[in-house]
């Protein structure tokens, strides 16, 4: 016996190590930023033993399985699209920065603005949850309900209600969940809308062999699409805390109503979603809706782990670097990746009016934390930075001089740039942006100014607790 642990202990350590210079390779050729290859690689070849299975569960960032879903359904999709560029609007009477600009997110998209969308924030739980139930209750076809969390609260259960009695009435419903996010969703919860005749499948990532172990990637959009006539999306999940009835209290987040061809391209994000799960597309209304004379340019920018390219990234960079004037930012979790820190700088130092509105009490202690370094890092360059103090914070908007804004389901953190399927809605558009900014400010007027002092006026513990949270900030 002693013989025999002799020799198997210099295997298992050789096994361990060996396995870490894999694993630490695999990393340096496919991960997508710099700061995450450097970080897992180190780990995996100085601490194999606990790394290693942390990097096969959390650091792989491309879902090889989602990109072979989605190729096969290429011709629907491109028939789609080739369809949609007939509603696209002339670009030439934008400025030319913003024609640039619209151009890259078209591309980045792979899909085309379209015209006469009407567009309407919401910027009240309450009344968001309200114009999603209306909605649904004059459905007459089907239904397609996506949330990152769905809760069995009363909320939630007003939403199965809801949906069995469209069941009943013959209108066809599908639901998506992400598992994660979801965890704590009672498995009773399902079976009764199941039973009931609901479609419905929890987002997993790990599927097939090589993803069993894969927890990292989360499908962290929220949408509901009537019909194919109508959508909203934006940040809220379907749950009570996103109507203030939580433990943190009043929730500020913004959803978007939209009518108009754009929804087609919200159907075909969730098109693609349901491929991925369950091996075919639901027989849905491919038809836009014929633009409004008073509509809006609009185009939506499905983004996830799938692509060749990190697309959220790329879009926030676009936008930072398109900014002339203004760009104010909200976002509950602020981490962004390296050269979005350079982009904000440098909009900063051409005399933008860049404003950051992030929470003052968080969900997230270590995104808390993080993101006082980058308030010392940005507010050198002119970035100036505001906390909201009225209440839970989580919306996701970013508004781009007078002409263009985003809302959608990404924050600005590594998560959402990179490892979450999220969802964003572009709307260039002068009169949008008018309402976008009126939002805005009323969010401002229940925030304070931050500065850079404020991680300096802590304790050491505090402002190593941020240093540390800030070297996490690839893995957040």
């Amino acid at each position: 016996m002693i013989a025999l642990t002799h020799h198997l202990i210099p295997a298992a350590v050789f096994t361990a190590y060996a396995l870490g210079v894999v694993s630490a390779v695999n990393a340096l050729l496919s991960a997508r930023s710099s700061q995450s290859a450097i970080a897992w690689s180190m780990a995996c070849v100085m601490f194999p033993y606990l790394a290693v299975p942390m990097y096969w569960l959390f650091g792989r960032n491309r879902l090889q399985g989602y990109v072979l879903a989605r190729r096969s359904s290429g011709v629907q999709v491109r028939r789609l699209v080739k369809h949609l560029r007939d509603y696209a609007p002339p670009l030439d009477g934008l400025p030319k920065s913003l024609q640039t600009s619209c151009r890259v997110f078209e591309r980045l998209a792979d899909m085309p603005f379209t015209r006469g969308n009407r567009v309407a924030l919401m910027h009240d739980g309450e009344f968001s949850f309200e114009t999603i139930f209306e909605r649904i209750a004059q459905a007459r076809d089907y239904v397609l309900v996506q949330f990152y969390i769905v809760r069995d609260d009363s909320l939630g259960q007003r939403m199965a209600r809801l949906l069995k009695e469209k069941v009943a009435e013959g209108v066809r419903v599908y639901f998506l969940f992400d598992q994660l996010g979801s965890y704590g969703l009672a498995s009773q919860y399902v079976r009764d809308l199941r039973r009931a005749g609901v479609e419905m499948h929890p987002f997993r990532a790990g599927r097939g062999w090589m993803n069993r172990f894969q927890i990292n990637f989360r499908n962290h959009r929220k949408l509901v699409v009537t019909d194919g006539r109508w959508a909203v999306m934006g940040g809220a999940n379907l749950g009570d805390e996103y109507r203030g009835r939580g433990k943190l209290g009043y929730w500020c987040d913004t959803m978007i109503s939209v009518e108009g061809p754009v929804v087609q391209e919200m159907q075909l994000s969730f098109a693609e979603d349901w491929l991925f799960l369950v091996g075919r597309i639901p027989d849905l209304n491919w038809a836009p809706n014929e633009p409004a004379d008073d509509g809006r340019s609009a185009l939506v920018m499905p983004t996830g782990p799938a692509g060749e390219l990190g697309t959220c990234s790329m879009m926030f960079s676009q936008a930072i670097n398109s900014a002339e004037k203004r760009l104010w930012i909200a976002s509950p979790y602020f981490v962004p990746d390296e050269q979005n820190v350079r982009a904000l700088q440098l909009a900063a130092l051409r005399g933008v009016d860049v404003r950051i509105l992030i929470p003052e009490k968080t969900d997230s202690l270590l995104v808390h934390w993080a993101s006082f370094t980058f308030l010392e890092e940005l507010e050198r360059t002119g970035v100036r930075f505001y906390r909201y103090t009225g209440g839970m914070f989580h919306e996701k908007v970013v508004l781009v001089d007078d002409r263009l804004a985003l809302v959608g389901s990404a924050n600005t953190d590594n998560r959402s740039f990179y490892l979450n399927f999220e969802l964003t809605l572009l709307v260039a558009d002068p009169g949008f942006a008018d309402e976008t900014e009126a939002m805005l400010k009323k969010d401002f007027e229940n925030s304070h100014e931050a500065d850079r002092d404020e991680l300096e006026r802590r304790g050491i513990l505090f402002r190593i607790a941020a240093r540390l949270s800030r070297l996490l900030a690839p893995s957040l």
